[in-house]
């Protein structure tokens, strides 16, 4: 059966003022990065023997990971990809990367690492610690996997390749495949999201 004329008419109307209204908030709704949580206190060692509390990223925007220097498997694709972000990103915004192998990763061990990637950077922080400490820390305050009871000969540690993004409050705004090549792009967007607020 035909609906009458003014039925089709008004249908249309109110597709076309919904496609309408969809139209205007895609446009104005402003860019948002959401929140997952706050980073809880630490007291962790830099590759450079000082100690780095969660108090020195006061009022710093930050991208994190958790790696290993002895990972054969996603840590050095990891690391190059922080290595992109080193290089494009705004000179105030700090990189740091957590090692899950401390009893391994001294702060020496983890200076030749960066020395062996061609990192520079004052402002790429590698911490280490207690382990206790830096597991809490990934599972507890970042809410990442880490697990030194299982593994393979590649990467005997298993943990997240993801960055996590912190804003100058201590809370996460975003999670990010570390060894993704479009992941780099997204953070540096959100960066620019997060300066702007």
């Amino acid at each position: 059966m035909k609906l009458p004329h003014w039925s089709s008419l008004a249908a249309i109307a109110i597709a076309l003022s919904s496609i309408t209204f969809a139209i205007v908030l895609t446009k104005t709704a402003p860019e948002q990065v959401a929140s997952f949580g706050t980073i809880p206190e630490f007291e962790l060692i830099e590759r450079s023997g000082r100690t780095v509390t969660l108090a020195d990223l006061d009022n710093r925007i930050w991208v994190a990971d958790f790696i290993f220097t002895n990972c054969a498997g996603t840590c050095p694709i990891m690391t190059y990809q922080m290595s992109k972000l080193d290089r494009a990103l705004p000179e105030e915004i700090v990189l740091v990367s957590f090692s899950v192998d401390p009893s391994r990763d001294t702060p020496e061990v983890l200076s030749a690492y960066a020395d062996k990637n061609g990192i520079e950077s004052d402002r790429w922080l590698f911490l280490t610690g207690e382990r206790d400490e830096l597991y809490n820390l990934a599972q507890q305050g970042f809410h990442l996997a880490v697990d030194d009871t299982i593994g393979t000969a590649v990467e005997p540690i298993t943990h997240s390749s993801r960055f996590a993004l912190i804003d100058r409050d201590g809370e996460i705004r975003g999670y990010y495949d570390g060894t993704s090549l479009e992941s780099t792009d997204q953070i540096i967007a959100d960066v620019e999201t997060l300066r702007a607020e």
